[in-house]
């Protein structure tokens, strides 16, 4: 099959063939049927996050069962899936407790130091964030997709597989963001767009969008956001203040930047709530004033969306096939395999919001 391979950071993905094992027991195969390109990928490529050589990148997919392993009870051959990266094992404490996001039984992962699943010239190739849709075909835990109904394009899936479970997730299920509140996001690619629609979703009466790019805003303000803030033109912070009256009651940092953390903290009014979805660089940390928690105001994670993805995305599905979920204004580019570099470059400018690789 071909597949892009990623040789170490600061170097292009190359096209090439790779084999592919037979499933195990509890694995299935994949026919990829669409991969979108998210920034999480691009922290790797550009070194911000570290990830052994050669693998195969991508985690946000879609596409059609076409192997089952042996003991494979959820799905069978023609199935139409969303992959997801929160693979989960179903009795630890973690998924016991209602967060199988976080669940990290060795069971369940794919990539380092398991046995290789694919291999590119007699030599092993990782597979990344359990999942590597950057291929033709993904060899998976069962336990990593969900069925959806067969009239749900699978292009439009795909994006539900990371993007925007990340995002929208991150105002339902984190923040749980109660109808009629206020809400900032700062950044408005794949993952903050996804938020914003989170927010009109909940209900909440003030959504405001924080950006650099002018273009991002106006696909913000189309997809729910009620105001928009250039922060290219000035202190976001005092905006968002000003705009709410005191403060958001509560804030998104979707960019993977320090300082934008630290301004959601720094915008949010008294008792209000930052979430932190964007992945910050390794290493880095943020700084806040001490004094502001006299004021009860929280800041706390996100790991994609605090999701229950078997439960959260056919939901997600259906919002979308409702017109509810906008997920067609979210595609700027689509694309082939060999057009996967060309997807960062456009991304690093902030020329889009998301780009779908179709295979």
């Amino acid at each position: 099959m071909k597949a892009a391979i990623f040789h170490g950071p600061q170097q292009p993905l190359t096209i090439e063939q790779v084999e592919i094992d037979k499933p195990g027991p509890h694995e299935i195969v994949v026919r990829t049927v669409a991969s979108g390109v998210c920034h999480s990928d691009l922290h790797f490529v550009d070194g911000l996050y570290p990830y052994p050589a050669p693998a195969i990148l991508g985690h946000e997919a879609a596409g059609i069962v076409e192997e089952v392993g042996e003991q494979v009870t959820y799905v069978k051959p023609g199935d139409h899936v969303i992959a997801c990266l929160s693979v989960f094992c179903g009795h630890c404490e973690d998924c016991l407790s209602g967060r199988p996001n976080l669940c990290q039984s060795p069971s369940t992962k794919r990539g380092m130091g398991d046995a290789p699943k694919y291999t590119w010239n007699g030599n092993p190739v990782f597979q990344f964030l359990n999942v590597s849709s950057y291929a033709e075909h993904m060899l998976l835990h069962e336990n990593a997709v969900v069925k959806i109904r067969e009239d749900m394009p699978l292009d439009r899936a795909a994006l539900i597989g990371c993007g925007v479970m990340t995002g929208v997730g991150a105002v339902l299920n984190t923040a749980k963001v109660e109808p009629g509140s206020s809400v900032a996001v700062w950044g408005a690619g794949g993952v903050g767009l996804s938020a914003i629609q989170g927010a009109r979703i909940a209900g909440a009466g003030q959504v405001i969008a924080v950006d650099m790019v002018e273009s991002k805003l106006a696909t913000a303000k189309e997809l729910g956001a009620t105001h928009v803030v250039d922060a290219s033109s000035g202190d976001p912070v005092q905006k968002v203040i000003e705009m709410t009256d005191g403060g958001a009651e509560y804030t998104f940092e979707a960019i993977g930047n320090k300082r934008a953390a630290e301004q959601c903290f720094e915008a949010l009014r008294r008792g209000g709530t930052a979430t932190i979805i964007g992945m910050i660089p390794v290493g880095q940390k943020i700084e806040l004033d001490g004094t502001a928690f006299l004021a009860e105001k929280r800041i706390h994670g996100s790991n994609m969306g605090s999701n229950r993805f078997r439960k959260d995305m056919p939901r997600y599905v259906e919002l979308y096939l409702q017109g509810r979920l906008k997920l067609d204004e979210m595609i700027t580019r689509t694309g082939s395999l060999e057009d996967v570099n060309e997807a960062f470059r456009a991304m690093k400018a902030g020329e889009v919001a998301r780009t779908v690789l179709t295979f």
